[in-house]
């Protein structure tokens, strides 16, 4: 169900496909029933990660049946090791065992070939019954 009153969603993108080698961090999880604090600690887990030098993004995604796939982005495995060895984020992570995921996995590799694809957007005829 959707509420219209609310703020339009940014555009949905992946991220970029940066010059090799750097690394991701690939995590896929199943979660429990019991998600109590879940929210508010993924979003300070988002606001620490992205002050990690080297940093360079991360794509989520979340099937129907539940399974969720989040890919950090790394230039380097030293932002990779700032990010794992982080207090708070280990702490997040023993939250995560006790009380949020009911089994995940981690996949940690170095990229050597990236490339991406963005279509071309056409300009609309400011005459055309769409534009308006």
């Amino acid at each position: 169900m959707s509420d219209h009153s609310e703020a339009p969603l940014a555009p949905v993108a992946p991220v970029a496909a940066y010059q090799p080698p750097y690394y991701v961090a690939v995590f896929t999880t199943v979660r429990t029933q019991e998600q109590g604090g879940y929210g508010e600690t993924n979003a300070r887990m988002e606001e620490l990660v992205e002050e990690i030098p080297g940093y360079l993004g991360m794509d989520h995604a979340q099937t129907p049946g539940g399974l969720g796939i989040t890919v950090g982005y790394f230039r380097d495995a030293d932002a990779l090791t700032e990010w794992r060895t982080n207090a708070e984020h280990r702490a997040a992570q023993k939250r995560g065992q006790d009380q949020w995921y009911e089994s995940y996995t981690l996949h940690v590799a170095k990229v050597e070939r990236s490339h991406g694809f963005v279509r071309a957007q056409v300009p609309q005829d400011p005459q055309s019954p769409a534009a308006g």
